[in-house]
């Protein structure tokens, strides 16, 4: 445990930064998770839709060092080819 008065903040901030990216991060992996599952439905419209709702939430969170933005990237290329394979 934290013994220092400095040390001791900064656990109850590292405790309170973990829960609030813990909370971004389940934002971000559920609208990634839309495209996926109307992507796998086959409906063209709403993995579309999806998308264009998931790509500023990924690039924010790409913004606020939530994931790096190569992983960004990385999420937008791979939906997007899914969408292209819907045809």
């Amino acid at each position: 445990m934290a013994n220092s008065p400095q040390a001791r903040k900064r656990a109850r901030q590292a405790e309170k930064r973990r829960l609030h990216n813990a909370s971004r991060r389940s934002r971000l992996r559920t609208y990634i998770k839309k495209v996926l599952k109307a992507a796998d439905a086959g409906d063209k419209e709403a993995a579309t839709a999806a998308y264009q709702a998931a790509v500023p939430v990924i690039d924010r969170a790409a913004g606020q060092g939530l994931i790096h933005r190569n992983k960004a990237a990385r999420h937008k290329s791979r939906l997007n080819a899914r969408l292209k394979q819907l045809g």
